[in-house]
């Protein structure tokens, strides 16, 4: 499920995407995918992920976050969905 803008049928602008009434994204979309910044959460509703998206993929800057005691794991650099270096 999606709430938020729409640009001739597809996902433009800020939003929100659920999975069985869970926020599992929010952020911002450009023609249909995750497109600039945005946080991912899991099941639970906890933080996962803050940063930026290109074509639906972490891309740029972000961090991952411990999902058992919400610290930082890693902040860096993404590309393709997957980090390029390590701090």
């Amino acid at each position: 499920m999606f709430e938020g803008e729409y640009l001739n049928g597809k996902r433009n602008g800020k939003g929100k995407e659920f999975d069985d009434f869970r926020l599992i994204f929010e952020g911002e979309y450009s023609n249909g995918k995750r497109n600039g910044y945005g946080k991912e959460y899991d099941d639970d509703g906890k933080l996962i992920f803050e940063g930026n998206f290109l074509n639906g993929n972490r891309n740029g800057m972000g961090k991952e976050y411990d999902i058992s005691n919400g610290t930082i794991i890693y902040e860096g650099e993404f590309l393709n969905g997957k980090r390029i270096n390590s701090n």
